[in-house]
């Protein structure tokens, strides 16, 4: 079954979550997907409640109803006290409550969500609307829909609990006297090998995800303000073409900090489009030379220029970071699965350490959006981190979520220290890279 999108714009799921407390939505029914018949709308929609119902018409009117109490196909009233319709207009919210509870929702079969007798859509298995205010709901017809009944699209939500945990499930000290003690942490950091100056970081994930923005929110925090070295933006392919490795520098003239972060043309689901697995050994390895001009139809060999023969410990990848935006990864394709399978048994062989950073946690949670700190109270990122730890094969305790900078002009202290608790976690990663290293350099040694 194709993913389901919802046509429902995130401000407009938000402006009727915040009606109707710490919830959610998600998409149950789509009209234009299932049909405009009142079987697909029951097939998909019946005993499953509370239900935000949404008709779209011609003429770009957005309206509908909230029901309590589940639908069926009994021809029966049901009583619904918490029942109400609304309609948008310039992005606010209009509510109509239920004056006749008793008559709330009628039961039928041959409609779609069918609000006393007052608003149905998909009405008697055709996309229109049947419009009829005042005994059950009051409103006018010109405001609710601008009286066009023609549908051009009717969507069903199931609202669910978006469940706020008693306590945080990592702990995390919210103060600004944490961002230098982790700032420090980062700038006195040494690798254990000596040969080694720098921790080298790859970033590895799909188009737009929010690797190079990740480098930009590290510079920044550094830097003192927002700024933006790595091209970063949306687009649907890759905005990053070479392998390029950047290193932070601690403030303006500072001296660089011993993390250089990797970046890497974005993975896509398609066969020889974005980053090609065979370049990923290179860069692993150390053969990648810095500013390789990436083509996905002929990864690097040992004649191409530039090609590092014998590489030492400083350029081979010490720590690979996969960047899984938050927000799609019910979403991800499942070529792009398999190509992250390819790639983390690839990682493993190498015996390199793998971490998740599950970005743009704020668009993925409404608690979350509305204060940074709640990240380990959101059951939902909870969820969310599960399921990435389980698809991408990696344990719990190796996802970190953050949020990377985009289009703020500040700082937040909040987001710094989220973002710097990742380039920490990624320093002990590393750590154990080379702790490895040097168990199998003293083991071979013992065998000499």
């Amino acid at each position: 079954m194709a993913t389901l999108n919802p046509l429902l714009s995130r401000n407009q799921q938000r402006t009727i979550c915040s009606q109707l407390g710490n919830v959610k939505l998600k998409l149950l029914y789509k009209a234009s997907v299932h049909g405009f018949t009142g079987a697909a709308f029951h097939q998909r929609c019946d005993k499953q409640a509370p239900t935000v119902s949404v008709g779209y018409n011609t003429t770009g009117y957005v309206f509908g109803g909230y029901a309590s109490q589940p639908f069926t196909q009994t021809g029966q009233w049901v009583n619904d006290n918490q029942a109400f319709l609304f309609s948008f207009t310039g992005g606010k919210l209009q509510k109509y409550p239920c004056t006749n509870a008793p008559h709330a929702l009628l039961m039928d079969g041959n409609s779609g969500p069918y609000f006393g007798n007052a608003l149905a859509l998909v009405h008697s298995n055709q996309p229109v609307t049947h419009s009829a205010p005042g005994n059950y709901y009051n409103f006018t017809a010109a405001e609710m829909h601008g009286n066009d009944l023609k549908l051009t699209e009717c969507e069903v939500y199931q609202v669910e609990e978006s469940t706020e945990l008693e306590k945080p499930w990592r702990t995390v000290v919210w103060e600004s006297g944490k961002r230098t003690e982790l700032m420090d942490t980062i700038k006195t950091y040494k690798p254990t090998v000596s040969s080694v100056p720098q921790a080298r970081v790859l970033l590895i994930g799909q188009v737009g995800a929010g690797k190079s923005s990740f480098f930009n929110s590290i510079n920044s925090v550094f830097r003192g303000h927002v700024t933006s070295q790595a091209i970063a933006g949306s687009s649907s392919t890759s905005l990053t073409t070479q392998f390029r490795s950047y290193s932070v520098k601690a403030g303006r003239e500072g001296k660089p900090l011993p993390i250089i972060l990797c970046d890497t043309m974005g993975l896509e689901d398609n066969k020889g489009a974005g980053l090609d697995v065979e370049d990923i050994s290179s860069i692993l390895k150390g053969h990648m030379p810095n500013c390789y001009q990436f083509n996905p139809a002929a990864p690097l060999h040992a004649e191409s220029h530039g090609f590092r023969k014998s590489p030492a410990v400083k350029d081979k990848i010490h720590c690979v970071t996969y960047v899984i935006d938050a927000s799609k990864v019910s979403i991800m394709p499942p070529k792009l699965e398999e190509k992250m399978e390819v790639i983390r048994r690839k990682v493993n062989l190498l015996g390199i350490p793998q971490l998740v950073l599950l970005t743009k946690v704020d668009e993925a949670c409404p608690l979350v959006k509305d204060d940074l700190r709640n990240i380990y109270k959101s059951g939902y990122i909870k969820d969310l981190m599960q399921d990435v730890s389980v698809r991408v094969g990696v344990p719990l305790s190796c996802v970190i979520p953050v949020k990377n900078y985009s289009g703020e002009l500040e700082l937040d202290l909040n987001c710094d220290i989220l973002l710097l608790s990742a380039v920490v976690q990624m320093l002990r990663f590393v750590d154990n890279y080379f702790d490895d290293l040097s168990d199998r350099l003293s083991s071979t040694e013992s065998h000499d």
